[in-house]
């Protein structure tokens, strides 16, 4: 059977779910594209529901099929590729990282934050703590982490409640200020703190660092992209000790 109602239960909870208030109380969160929904089952997310258009019925197992004219509207893509998967969202109760970890302190870009959570998928920092964040469970910062969303664990929490959990792990802010990152050696368990895109890191935060280092510009350059930045400072304090 194919949905072809936009009025169809399903469709509307999946419409309803491009928004944050109801994704928190749902739960749940979408994916789309061919390669990520692909990404995600091999990941071992908890797939709810996977929506496709008919043609690619075949290519994922227990999918419900929609007419073409129901997915467009349901997709946030310009060019829908014709598959949809609707995750539970991850409930990580808070606890210390095991390793060297993230903080983000207020990011507010979606594709800034999708950015991060794809860098440090791929630099191996499995743990994202977020402070007063953009959604990163947003169609945007979904699509901007390139699948990394489901391979690092990431911790909501109030600012308190966040430094509270890693009151024991140096904490290390990328700040102008600071120590130029590279001739700077990293204790061997960190977290690497990047603040907000206009206003940088909070006054609280920053009076818990232990570490401030800087990535040096040229004077023609006020200040690099916080996804480039975060990028940057995970491969060099990582791999460059």
């Amino acid at each position: 059977m194919v949905i072809t109602s936009k009025s169809n239960p399903l469709i509307k909870e999946i419409v309803k779910l491009s928004d944050k208030k109801y994704r928190k109380l749902y739960g749940k969160y979408v994916v789309e594209g061919i390669k990520p929904v692909k990404e995600c089952i091999l990941a071992g997310c908890k797939i709810l529901n996977i929506v496709c258009v008919e043609e690619l019925e075949s290519e994922f197992d227990g999918a419900i099929c929609v007419s073409r004219s129901v997915f467009e509207s349901i997709s946030s893509e310009k060019t829908p590729q014709g598959v949809i998967a609707v995750v539970e969202i991850p409930q990580n109760g808070l606890k210390p990282p095991v390793n060297s970890c993230i903080l983000l302190d207020c990011l507010q870009d979606p594709g800034n934050l999708g950015t991060v959570l794809r860098t440090a998928n791929g630099a191996g920092y499995n743990e994202v703590y977020l402070i007063n964040c953009t959604d990163p469970y947003s169609p945007k910062a979904v699509r901007a982490s390139m699948s990394g969303i489901f391979f690092v664990k990431i911790y909501q929490g109030s600012k308190e409640e966040i430094l509270n959990t890693l009151a024991n792990v140096p904490i290390i802010c990328a700040d102008m200020d600071g120590e130029d990152i590279f001739s700077f050696t990293p204790p061997e368990k960190f977290c690497l703190c990047i603040g907000n895109e206009g206003g940088g890191i909070s006054d609280e935060v920053m009076n818990t660092a232990q570490y401030k280092v800087r990535i040096p510009m040229q004077n023609t350059c006020e200040s690099l992209n916080a996804g480039v930045s975060a990028g940057i400072a995970m491969y060099q304090l990582k791999y460059n000790k």
